[in-house]
This record gives structure tokens, sequence and C-alpha cells, in this order.
């Protein structure tokens, strides 16, 4: 069946979303890491590194530790990125009514709006995924107790704890895109105008994901911060209750850890963000095909009732 045939925005939402899962799930243990080195403190059991985190959350919790809170992570990034596909066609599909071609400013202002919408609809799942990836194993309840636990203690306002930062991240695939487009015209130049390799155009898209998250990696981790609940005991546990935004946590990171502190686990974020995109967009070609034969299907069946 040929890709040029058009599927519908729920059709586009299935695909991206299939996509997204498998990608999340053949990255999840460095989105465990990324968020337990975001929200650890200075102490003697300290994530030093990903590979130190990789392999202190294996001897202690076993392989089980690297994919707590799967579930909700599936189901927040399913439901995250079925909401931006869906409302991405919508805006996309209402614009270009209006006007024949769409200009490339055009369409990151209408991904950002898509971006903005999934966040609000979907940030809850996302708060209970933190939660559970951060909880110790011997505190941490399933899905649906997590999320009641957090209606019961913080009310219902505290499923959407991180939105503010999240609104503001949407600016983060703009930035990966002129990033590329600056890199990419880099590399032209070097070869002397040739059209670039597949191989060279995945690293040109590795470094632009890569200036992408440098530059926005401090939001992340304060909109990270926000959604965490440290356990019992733990050293910031006061600090944690006086956090009254991302800036706030901005500011008390970076008193009490500098710099460095702004930006503790980000390799691990790197590396989980330039795999799951070359997956999410590599799967979701493949699957917006397989969602279109399995619409025909449908709908044939549907003619011949």
């Amino acid at each position: 069946m040929s890709t040029t045939a058009k599927l519908t925005p729920f059709g586009d939402a299935v695909a991206g979303a299939g996509g997204a899962l498998l990608a999340l799930t053949a990255v999840y243990p460095l989105d465990i890491i990324k968020t337990r080195m975001q929200v650890q403190s200075k102490s003697a059991d300290a994530y030093t590194s990903t590979w130190d985190a990789f392999l202190k959350i294996l001897r202690k919790e076993g392989i089980s530790g690297l994919y707590a809170g799967l579930p909700a992570g599936l189901i927040g990034v399913a439901s995250t990125n079925f909401a931006y596909f869906y409302w991405y066609s919508i805006l996309r599909g209402g614009y270009a009514k209006r006007v024949k071609d769409i200009s490339t400013s055009m369409e990151l202002v209408l991904g950002a709006g898509a971006g903005a919408l999934a966040q609000i609809f979907t940030i809850p799942v996302s708060v209970v995924s933190t939660r559970q990836q951060t909880t110790p194993s011997d505190e941490r309840g399933s899905l649906w107790q997590t999320w009641w636990d957090i209606v019961e203690e913080e009310g219902w306002t505290g499923l959407w704890k991180g939105l503010k930062p999240s609104l503001v991240l949407v600016v983060n695939p703009a930035i990966t895109y002129g990033a590329f487009e600056k890199i990419k015209k880099w590399f032209l130049a070097r070869s002397g105008g040739k059209s670039l390799s597949a191989l060279e155009v995945f690293l040109v898209g590795a470094l632009a994901k890569t200036a992408a998250t440098l530059i926005t990696y401090p939001y992340i981790m304060a909109k990270v911060r926000l959604q965490w609940k440290p356990p019992k005991n733990a050293e910031g546990a006061k600090q944690y209750e006086r956090y009254t935004g991302a800036v706030d946590v901005l500011k008390k990171v970076w008193k009490k850890d500098g710099l460095k502190g702004l930006y503790n686990g980000m390799d691990a974020q790197i590396y989980k963000a330039v795999l799951s995109q070359a997956l999410l967009l590599m799967l979701k070609e493949k699957l917006t095909v397989y969602t279109l034969i399995l619409f025909a299907f449908f709908n044939q069946r549907k003619l011949r009732t």
C-alpha cells in the first residue's frame, strides 16, 4: 500500500502513539536513570554517572528496578503522543484550508500548539510516572494507588504539578529543528554541497537534539523536581515543600549544587532523547502503513455488512 495515502487525525494519532510506545520500552531504563539523577541529593549513595546508576539500580532492585513505573510511563507516552499527533493533525488541517503553503516557522508554531494542548490533557500520568520512578520499591504503589495517593494528599491540582515548565518545554522541537538546519548547512559546506548520507543525517539530528537538550535541560529537571515527592525522612524533604515553581527550583538547586546540579543526569537524557526520537520517527513511518491497512480492512468489512 502506498504511504502517500492519508490517515485521519485519529489514525495518525494511533500510528504516532504506537511508535512512541515501542520507542519508550526500548529506552525506559535511561528514563529511570535520568529521573533519579535529577532529584538526587549529595550523599554517599548518589549516582556519579549513567553507568554507575545503571549498576546500582540493577544490583539493589534487579531488572524490575530499571522498569519501575513502566505501565504509567507507557500510558503517559501513548496518551501524550496520541494527543500530540491528533491535535497537530487538527491544527495543521484547519490552517492548511486557509493557506496554500505552510511555512517552516508556521509548522513549528502549529507543533508547539499541539504540544501544549497534549501536555494540558496528559500531564497527570507524567506526575504518576515520576512518583513511581523515584519511590523506593518498598514504598511504591500501583499506578492507581499512586494516582489516588496524590489526590488525597495534594488534591486534584497535584496531578498537574509541573504544567508550566512542561508548556515552556514545547519550544524544544523548534530549537531542535533550528539547530538541525544550521548544522546541516555546515555539513553541506564541508562536503562541497553533496547530499548527506543516512548516517550523516542521523548524526546531524543527534547533534541538534543534544543542542536543544543543553538549552532546555534545567527546565526539564525543574519539572521533574516539582512532580517528585521524596521518600520519608529523605534529605531535602523539607526543601521540597517550599518549591513554588520552576524558577524557585532552579534558584535552590543552583545555590546548593551549582551548575552541575542544573545538569545532573543530562547524559542519560541525551541518550534517551536521541534514541527515542530516532526510533519514534522510524517506527511511526512503519506503523502508518500498517494502520492504513488496518483501517482499510475495517472499512471493507463495514461496506460488506
